[in-house]
């Protein structure tokens, strides 16, 4: 069974380290996988030690941080059903849900023999991949039954019963809340004072009332609320953010006062020779405001038996260079090393925020049409079927299908490509795209956490998650490497005045020297802070590396595919050619095109405009027009103009010269007569020939474009960078086609390089298994 906690103020890369070890050691934990970015941890455990697990964790984690909050998240779960026409042996279907029931996300599997079902309640992380491992299970005992899904989507939610502490009364609302319409199941934890039900997502939102009656027919006085999963939606970030800067401005303040109290003191002795009493006051005083907290931890940590660890070494190693006299090199010494934990906490701040910046294509909410009325709710609990009103400005929510209205999507935050793509009824639209002109109706046909814009997101929030050879080596080097330094300096400390007759304190100050430059941090911190300090940049540039073991695997790369737009170009339109027709001067095409876009907000009608650089007169247009997915029709003066594509010309009945070139064309018609043709570019980067060259020298054996552009386009960009290979895909299937070289690139290490957001697993799944 998978659970996820939220580790709320967890910032310490060292401690999330241990919390990971210690939780993987329970009885019945069979993986723990702690998510510094995310703040959660995620474990498997077997389903007879899940009911207490909670308690166990959050003590862990308390006795590493004692501030962490620990709050199990609420999880997105699927109940799916299978027809198994043809079961009929009781033996059978016993091993069928007991073994259906251990699989990875399972949290409950139920055999109706008499309706020839199987019901599981799965994660939906787990369920597009489930149906295939039950099928297995199935044939393996009944080669005969037929196995058919029918899918219901279910939302799990918690609430709190403040107040709640009598066990019977705790059992009668378990129970006849479990009974009310919709409810798969009902749990009520009496410790916690929670109630935690699995409903079908068409009922959750009204469920809470009935709840709340329930609770107050047996229980008058206690206080029901839902507890409610954070999310990665703007006020949350920003509450973060502000939680963030509050604690560094205390961190910065209590180093600069013991920085400053330690300075003092010391000025003080070397100028002012004041007496040790007092110079010693100022140290003790700097040292307890630099260092009490990490003497503290210390202490705590050897009472439950964890003895090895930087703060026993810190503590260890300060305190007796204050035995031995070396006031001084104490507080510096525990002052570097606040100052090192400080800019750690930084960085580690900073490469979240990195990360979390690109979760811009989640979408805040959700206009939902439920009984006639328009309702807005957060898009998790909007179910599969129903019927969501996208305007315009607004992001698409979840992937559907348009039923009424023509627009135009800014895909760039799914394919980076800058142009729009226009919709229509019976086109897919995919969640995390950006309505730009019309209405759409859409029907969806995801839940949120199987939309595009959750599994990207998802997938970069996870990204650190992925941990490198490397990082687990160092994390169990560290753990016999503490213990080891600890009795060397013993050694160190204690022979050698024995053996050789040296002076005692001389000896134990080596040791305790030895201890300080010993301390694990720069193996146990600097390791994965440098992977997720890695990532972070990365992010902020704008790459998405998908784990650290991505980014160690960079290294033995040997082909790599580039997307295009914006990333081998700027993502920006220019006009390059204009082809005038028909007597037309060049002139006259640019300034009647200019005049038919000089409305628009398109980033093709911005690039005309940009070419011809005059004001527009706006006074003459007249009768503007855009029609959505062909182009613009407009009267300037008094003449008629329609700017678009092809379409455009023929719904017209206009007589063009098709062009050739590669580019975006925009066609001209000046009152029903053709005009001309405008060719627009986008603009190469200066610095990615260079780039190409230099992986060639490094040696990358192949480099590879992949564009979603025109065939043409692409070719040409293609053959300019003197790229091995282009791939086409197509946009709405989000398919590449690869041909002949796909088994090259599954041979060796590929790597695939996106600007923004656009890793898609479809495109990898093609590329290293040669899917259509």
């Amino acid at each position: 069974m998978k659970r996820t906690f939220l580790l709320k103020g967890l910032d310490c890369p060292n401690c999330s380290a241990k919390i990971e070890k210690e939780i993987g050691e329970l009885d019945g934990v069979q993986s723990s996988v702690v998510n510094l970015m995310k703040q959660t941890l995620t474990i498997n455990v077997t389903q007879t030690a899940a009911d207490t697990i909670a308690s166990q964790i959050e003590t862990i984690v308390h006795s590493h941080e004692p501030d962490v909050e620990v709050q199990e998240e609420t999880v997105m779960n699927v109940t799916k059903s299978y027809s198994l026409k043809g079961l009929d042996c009781p033996n059978c279907s016993a091993k069928i849900e007991k073994e259906v029931g251990e699989l990875d996300g399972v949290q409950s599997s139920v055999v109706n023999l008499m309706k020839q079902t199987l019901t599981i309640n799965v994660a939906q992380t787990a369920a597009d991949t489930i149906a295939s491992q039950i099928e297995t299970i199935v044939y393996s005992h009944e080669p005969d039954v037929e196995v058919q899904e029918e899918t219901v989507m279910n939302v799990t939610k918690s609430y709190s019963l403040k107040g709640l502490d009598c066990p019977n009364c705790s059992a009668k609302i378990e129970k006849e809340v479990g009974e009310l319409d919709g409810v798969q199941s009902s749990v009520v934890n009496l410790m916690k004072q929670t109630l935690t039900i699995n409903v079908a997502q068409t009922v959750a939102d009204t469920i809470a009332s009935q709840i709340e009656t329930i609770v107050h027919s047996h229980e008058p006085d206690v206080e029901v609320s839902e507890i409610v999963q954070e999310s990665y939606i703007p006020e949350k970030k920003q509450e973060a953010n502000e939680s963030y800067n509050n604690e560094d401005k205390k961190l910065t303040v209590r180093l600069a006062t013991g920085a400053a109290i330690y300075a003092i003191g010391m000025a003080l002795t070397v100028f002012a020779k004041v007496p040790l009493p007092i110079e010693l006051a100022f140290l003790i005083v700097s040292y307890v405001i630099l260092g009490g907290d990490v003497v503290w931890k210390a202490v705590r940590n050897i009472s439950k038996g964890r003895v090895f660890d930087e703060h026993f070494l810190m503590s260890v190693s300060t305190i007796g260079a204050f035995v031995i006299g070396e006031y001084p090199e104490a507080v510096a010494v525990m002052l570097f090393y606040q100052v090192g934990e400080f800019f750690q906490s930084l960085a580690v701040k900073r490469s979240r925020k990195s990360i979390s910046d690109l979760m811009d294509i989640r979408p805040d909410c959700a206009t939902v049409r439920r009984n006639g009325e328009l309702i807005t709710i957060s898009p998790e609990s909007v179910a599969i079927g129903e019927i969501i009103i996208v305007k315009p400005g607004e992001k698409i929510p979840l992937d559907g299908v348009v039923l009424d209205g023509d627009s135009m999507l800014d895909t760039r935050a799914l394919t980076g490509e800058s142009v729009p793509r226009s919709v229509h009824k019976g086109d897919e639209a995919l969640s995390g795209c950006m309505n730009q002109t019309g209405v759409l109706t859409i029907k969806t046909t995801k839940a949120f956490g199987e939309s595009t814009a959750s599994k990207i997101i998802d997938l970069v929030e996870n990204a650190s998650s992925r941990k490198a050879p490397t990082e687990n080596f160092i994390t169990t080097f560290a753990r016999y490497y503490t213990p080891v330094v600890v009795i060397l300096a013993a050694i160190l400390a204690i022979l050698p005045p024995i053996l050789l007759g040296g002076g005692w304190t001389e000896w134990i100050r080596r040791g305790f020297v030895f201890l300080v430059v010993s301390c694990p941090c720069a193996l146990v911190i600097s390791i994965p802070l440098t992977f997720f300090g890695g990532i972070g940049a990365a992010s902020k540039r704008g790459v998405l590396v998908k784990g650290s073991n991505y980014l160690e695997a960079l290294n033995n790369v040997s082909i790599i595919v580039f997307d295009k737009t914006g990333t081998l170009t700027k993502g920006v339109f220019n006009v390059t050619d204009i082809l005038p027709a028909n007597g037309f001067s060049k002139e006259q095409v640019l300034e009647y095109a200019a005049e038919a876009e000089s409305f628009s907000n398109h980033p093709i009608a911005k690039s005309i405009l940009a070419a011809y650089g005059k004001e527009i007169d706006q006074s003459v247009i007249s009768d503007y027009k855009e029609i959505s997915g062909y182009g613009i029709s407009v009267m300037a003066g008094e003449k008629k103009v329609f700017a678009g594509n092809t379409k455009l010309m023929d719904t017209e009945c206009i007589e063009y010269t098709t062009c050739e070139n590669a580019g975006t064309k925009v066609y001209l018609a000046v009152d029903g007569q053709y005009a001309g043709c405008i060719l627009i570019t986008d603009e190469v980067k200066p610095d990615s020939k260079k780039a190409i060259s230099d992986l060639k020298h490094i040696g990358v054996e192949k480099t590879v474009m992949l564009t979603g552009d025109d065939e043409k386009i692409g070719k040409s960009v293609a053959e300019d960078f003197i790229l091995c290979y282009t791939i086409l895909y197509n946009f709405f299937g989000l398919r590449c086609r690869f041909g002949r070289h796909r088994a090259e690139v599954h041979r060796t290490s590929c790597a695939l390089v996106f600007s923004l957001i656009r890793v898609r697993k479809h495109w990898w799944d093609d590329i290293t298994q040669g899917k259509q």
